[in-house]
């Protein structure tokens, strides 16, 4: 059975996964082929770090991942035992998993999770909705959370016409999920040519198949053990964090998903795999300038407001900042010597993200008299929204209008096969890691299941909303702000 078969289950109200028409990126093609001649790999230490979640409401190393549980680093793990069946119960790493028989085979899963997107536009509102829903997304005091949805709805409404304008633009509808199915069956494939036959799952954060959907057919299939595989090679509390969240409070209700053992990959940018794989993108795409040398190396980050860095913690824009420079090293140690510069991408609403901004930065470069520049997309390893329409249309349109001449864009690694085999390498190295989520609750939940606190933040929440529906000049302002 293919990897595919495993990525989440389809919603039984709605077929999605129309498909794509991608003839306008011929450039960046999606179909997934590893090379021959992959060499097995018996490892049984971790050189990745890896996720060892605990109950706990401190915070470590800048991690936020919602909930009681804190999963911090771990950079070296003794192998974990072998697995022992007696009276119907196996017992893996200290943890009780049910069986059905004396003498249950290992299962090991894998959990694909990425962002998601709309497959037609008439998924566009609900999936906005979805994203600006999310309260790591969208941070409001915990006074105001029960204006989340209300004000996901506004957002949603008012950003659908200019976003479906986008997916419009790139095939009416996101190349994501179609590309992260092809990155499981390609990841199943490397791992089974690794000896280790595993079942892939894809799971989205806001569209189908949703992290919810595969997580319950990772209980239907009995998974004895489990990796979570985020495809994002730097974390962040928007994106990793949110997921595994979402993982936490599912696992926390559930007898059998809470004695589960799992092994969270939390970032995976300094693994040596990926750097050599985005290098060698980037001196492929620099052999295609007539003046190679000549060329500034543009990558382009997606954005996070500041306040997840200076107030949360969010390690993102370190992470970011070292695989830039490992990238540059790795490069350097092969001879390419040229300049480059990081920028981020994608900022919304009126609050401060990340600087330097992209558009700003272009603008900048071309007044500086560069003329020859390649974009790298370093946030990303699938095409989508981000890639096809933000930068090799707003970006390369701004980019030739500043006065740069000649311009390059480097493709997302997809099903790379450098790529995806580090990612199966990942997988076998995290496996012995595999311990069980913590189930209890954090201090803050109990705060909020206080029926006194309850009251009062929902009589002040009301008067702000009351205030807010009969003010439509405080609406309208909101909107210019956030618009």
């Amino acid at each position: 059975m293919s990897a595919t078969s495993y990525s989440g289950v389809v919603s039984q109200t709605k077929l999605l996964g129309s498909n794509l028409n991608c003839s306008t990126h011929r450039r960046f093609p999606t179909t997934c082929r590893l090379s021959e001649g992959s060499q097995d790999l018996e490892k049984s230490t971790s050189r990745v770090f890896l996720s060892s979640c605990s109950s706990t409401s401190d915070r470590k190393n800048g991690m936020l991942l919602g909930g009681s549980h804190h999963c911090s680093p771990i950079e070296k793990r003794n192998p974990v035992g072998q697995t022992f069946c007696s009276l119907g119960v196996c017992t893996h790493s200290g943890v009780d998993v049910e069986s059905n028989s004396h003498a249950t085979e290992e299962r090991v899963g894998v959990l694909l999770l990425n962002l998601g997107g709309p497959d037609t536009l008439d998924d566009v509102q609900p999936f906005l909705f979805n994203l600006f829903a999310d309260p790591d997304i969208i941070r409001l005091p915990r006074l105001f959370r029960f204006l989340q949805k209300p004000l996901a709805k506004l957002i949603s409404v008012s950003r659908a016409p200019k976003s479906k304008e986008g997916y419009a633009s790139i095939g009416g509808g996101s190349p994501l999920r179609k590309i992260t199915d092809e990155q499981a069956d390609a990841l199943k494939m490397a791992l089974e040519a690794k000896n280790m036959p595993v079942n892939v799952y894809v799971g989205m954060r806001y569209w189908y198949p949703f992290t919810e959907e595969a997580i319950q057919q990772i209980k239907r299939d009995r998974i004895t053990r489990l990796v979570v595989l985020p495809l994002y090679p730097q974390f962040s509390i928007s994106t990793t964090g949110s997921s595994i969240r979402v993982m936490q409070n599912i696992f926390r209700e559930d007898a059998y998903l809470s004695r589960l053992p799992v092994s969270i990959i939390k970032s995976w940018y300094q693994r040596e795999g990926y750097i050599k794989s985005m290098a060698d993108l980037i001196e492929k795409e620099l052999t295609i300038f007539s003046k190679p040398e000549e060329v500034m190396i543009f990558f382009s980050a997606h954005g996070v407001p500041v306040s997840y860095v200076e107030n949360a913690g969010d390690p993102y824009k370190d992470q970011m900042e070292e695989c830039i420079y490992l990238i540059m090293q790795e490069l350097k140690a092969r001879g390419t010597f040229n300049e480059h510069t990081l920028a981020f991408q994608s900022r919304v609403g009126p609050v401060q993200w990340l600087k330097p901004y992209t558009d700003e930065v272009l603008v900048e470069l071309g007044q500086k008299g560069v003329k020859s520049l390649l974009a790298v997309p370093v946030s990303f390893v699938s095409e989508h929204i981000e890639t096809l329409e933000e930068i090799d249309m707003e970006y390369k349109e701004l980019a030739l209008e500043s006065g740069i001449e000649n311009w390059g864009r480097v493709p997302a690694l997809g099903c790379t096969s450098s790529f995806i085999m580090d990612l199966a390498d990942a997988v076998i190295e995290a496996l012995p890691s595999a311990t069980a989520m913590s189930t209890s609750r954090n201090t803050s939940e109990a705060v909020d299941q206080d029926p006194m606190r309850y009251v009062i933040k929902m009589f002040f929440g009301s008067i702000l909303a009351f205030v807010m529906l009969l003010s439509p000049k405080m609406l309208v302002a909101f909107r210019n702000k956030l618009f």
